[in-house]
């Protein structure tokens, strides 16, 4: 083996050398970066899920009105997991979200006519008729059955 030989096989060594060890540089930056991801992840449902019993909770205690909870939980039941959020008990939010969903909210509802805003609060309150019982059983088994229980602080 010739000098010439032998200075292209050092040189090669050192090169892949040098790109394995970018490779995990950089690889262990993805994998910090997946980590920080997770935790957030983990946070933000955590987060969802307290929204949830404190919703859910209120909605039981009668602390919020009927159709306001439906709505507030069925959104961030979507938020917080899909399959729970499809979850055949749930099905009377997406029910109340649906028929309520081209009322108009905040300024646009200030701005309606009382007698337009008479008719909606008459359909609510048709609503809450028809489903508050089964509304109040979907709170309650989220509740007790589908969400986490609160973690115990130290």
């Amino acid at each position: 083996m010739n000098n010439l030989t032998l200075l292209a096989l050092i040189a090669s060594a050192l090169l892949i050398t040098a790109l394995v060890l970018y490779a995990l540089h950089l690889w262990r930056r993805v994998w910090a970066k997946e980590k920080v991801q997770a935790e957030a992840h983990s946070i933000q449902r955590e987060r969802l899920a307290n929204d949830l019993r404190i919703l859910t909770s209120s909605l039981l205690d009668g602390q919020l009105p009927l159709i306001e909870g439906a709505i507030r939980i069925k959104v961030l039941l979507d938020n917080y997991d899909n399959s729970l959020s499809q979850h055949q008990r749930c099905e009377v939010f997406h029910l109340l979200f649906a028929a309520t969903a081209q009322v108009p909210t905040h300024v646009e509802w200030k701005a309606l006519e009382k007698s337009v805003r008479r008719q909606h609060e008459q359909h609510f309150s048709e609503l809450e008729l028809q489903h508050k019982a089964a509304a109040r059983a979907a709170a309650r088994w989220l509740l007790d059955e589908a969400l986490p229980p609160v973690p115990k602080s130290a």
